[in-house]
């Protein structure tokens, strides 16, 4: 092995070996402590944060009329309440309940033999006698394999996720459809539940309660998850999950 070769893996080794620690001194540092809540900041301020650029309608101009004290596209005759500017709240409600089943079935079988003939091995065959005891000639170029490879794969899932949270509205599009983000943190004891939802929407789609459904939000981004005590038992060490990734077999 290369000298080049050596250093990139103890390089490799000794990265890993830094994150595992990393974690590990986090983890120690926390024993006996509830999960830390994430701060609340303003979005577009994170170095993540990207404005979204949609596909935008050709403006159409409005339509006013005269000695009218109706506004166009309101429910009421008053203030409108729903969320329509940036910094507005809108309360998504979120109903899952998804369920697949799929099962394959797939065998595959090949069967390959070649074979040559070589007339006393190009006349080495007496060296090559020579060399290794017995008889090594008959058969030296026959090739043959056998392959034969039977795959079974079943998926039974069922999802159900029913949550509610609020949303803030982060961005206006030209057209008038509205980008959302919304999270929410709870901690039981020592663990966290976390749920996060982003997408865009439109005002014609929220309710005159100022909600929404989830299967209403375009480009809708759901998650829903926890961090704590019970999450890191139930995870496998990054150990093993490193292994898992480097083997090949």
């Amino acid at each position: 092995m290369s000298a080049t070769r050596i250093a990139s893996r103890t390089v490799l080794l000794l990265g890993l070996a830094s994150l595992g620690a990393c974690n590990t001194l986090d983890r120690l540092e926390n024993v006996g402590q509830a999960p830390a809540l994430t701060p609340i900041v303003n979005p577009t301020t994170q170095a993540n944060y990207q404005p979204v650029a949609m596909p935008m309608p050709t403006p159409q101009p409005e339509v006013r009329q005269a000695n009218s004290l109706w506004r166009q596209g309101a429910r009421t005759f008053f203030r409108d309440q729903r969320a329509a500017r940036v910094g507005d709240i809108l309360t998504v409600n979120i109903d899952i309940a998804d369920e697949a089943q799929i099962d394959n079935t797939t065998t595959r079988t090949r069967d390959n033999s070649e074979g040559a003939n070589l007339n006393k091995f190009f006349g080495l065959e007496t060296i090559v006698g020579r060399a290794l005891p017995g008889n090594p000639l008959p058969g030296v170029v026959d090739v043959g394999s056998t392959t034969s490879n039977t795959g079974t794969g079943t998926v039974d899932r069922k999802e159900a996720v029913k949550l509610t949270v609020a949303a803030v509205v982060n961005q206006v599009l030209p057209n008038g459809n509205m980008v959302i983000q919304g999270s929410q943190e709870v901690r039981v004891n020592f663990e966290v539940r976390e749920l996060q939802i982003a997408g865009v929407v439109r005002p014609e789609d929220i309710s005159s309660a100022n909600t929404i459904q989830h299967t209403q939000i375009a480009e809708a981004r759901i998650s829903y998850g926890g961090r704590g005590q019970i999450t890191d038992v139930q995870q496998p060490r990054y150990g093993q999950q490193v292994y898992d990734i480097i083997m090949p077999f």
